[in-house]
C-alpha cells in the first residue's frame, strides 16, 4: 500500500478570514475552503484535514459540515479536548478524530498531545468518538511514553508530531529523525497506525522517508504556500510525486 496524503486546508480559511470574517455571507467572501479541498482531490489527496478551533480563527462550524457534504474524499477533523468539541464531531461524523492539543496563545499547534499525562481526561472522549463509530487518531510527540499511553488508551492512531524534526538542521536533523525512527518502531508494535505531520515540506520529505510504518502524512502549510505560484492541484500533484516509492 501507498503512502497515503492528506491534505490540510486550514489556512485556506485563513486567508479568507483575514478579509471576510464578518462577512462570511457575502458572495465575495474568498476563497473557498470546499473548492480548496476539491482542488487537493483533483491533484490527488487521499483525505482533506480541517482544524475547527475554539477561537475559529480560520476554519468555521459551516465549513466543516459544508466540506464533510460535499467532498467524497475521508475527512480529519482536528480538534481540542473539549466539551464543544467533541459534541461538534459527534454531530459531523468525521471518518477520523486527530485530537490535539490547542492554546489561543499560539500561532499554530506547537508541540504533542500530553496523553500520558491527560490519560484521564482523553479517556472518555476517546470512548465516546469511538462508540460513534469515529476512528481516533492522537497528535503526539515522538517519545515512548506518548506512544504507549496512546495504545493503552486504545485510539487507532498516532499521528507524529514533526515539528522539531522540521525546524531542525543538520546533525540536530538526524537526532530528530531518529527520535521519529524510534517512536514508528514502538507504534508499529503496538499495532497503531502511524501517520505524521507538521512543517513537512518537498525539502525536508526525503529525510522523513527515511522514518519507516508511515500510513499517512498531513499536510497543509507549504502546499497553500506552494499554490500561491503554482496552484493547489499543482502543489498537491508535486507532493503526491514526491513521496512515491515509499517502501518501508
Amino acid at each position: 500500500m501507498s503512502l497515503l496524503l492528506g491534505v490540510n486546508i486550514d489556512h485556506v480559511a485563513t486567508l479568507r478570514q483575514a478579509r471576510y470574517a464578518g462577512m462570511l455571507d457575502s458572495p465575495n467572501a474568498e476563497p473557498s475552503p470546499l473548492l480548496a479541498a476539491e482542488d487537493a482531490r483533483v491533484g490527488g489527496a487521499d483525505s482533506i484535514t480541517i482544524h475547527v478551533r475554539g477561537d475559529r480563527r480560520h476554519m468555521q462550524v459551516r465549513d466543516a459540515f459544508e466540506i464533510r457534504e460535499k467532498m467524497e474524499l475521508p475527512l480529519n477533523f482536528e480538534m481540542g479536548n473539549t466539551a464543544e468539541m467533541v459534541a461538534m464531531a459527534l454531530k459531523l461524523r468525521p471518518d477520523f478524530v486527530c485530537l490535539v492539543p490547542e492554546t489561543r496563545e499560539e500561532v499554530t499547534t506547537e508541540g504533542g498531545l500530553d496523553v500520558d499525562g491527560l490519560y484521564g481526561s482523553l479517556q472518555g472522549t476517546v470512548a465516546q468518538l469511538q462508540q460513534a463509530g469515529i476512528k481516533v487518531s492522537l497528535f503526539i510527540d515522538p517519545d515512548a511514553c506518548q506512544v504507549e499511553a496512546s495504545a493503552r488508551i486504545g485510539a487507532e492512531m498516532i499521528e507524529l508530531h514533526t515539528g522539531c524534526f522540521a525546524n531542525a538542521f543538520g546533525e540536530d536533523r538526524v537526532v530528530e529523525t531518529n527520535r521519529l525512527k524510534t517512536a514508528a518502531e514502538l507504534g508499529h508494535r503496538h499495532a497503531l497506525q502511524v501517520n505524521a505531520g507538521h512543517g513537512i515540506n518537498l525539502q525536508n520529505l526525503p529525510a522523513l522517508l527515511t522514518v519507516p510504518h508511515l500510513s499517512e502524512l498531513n499536510i497543509g502549510h507549504t502546499l497553500i504556500a506552494r499554490s500561491v505560484r503554482v496552484g493547489l492541484v499543482t502543489a498537491v500533484r508535486e507532493m503526491r510525486a514526491a513521496m512515491e516509492g515509499y517502501q518501508l
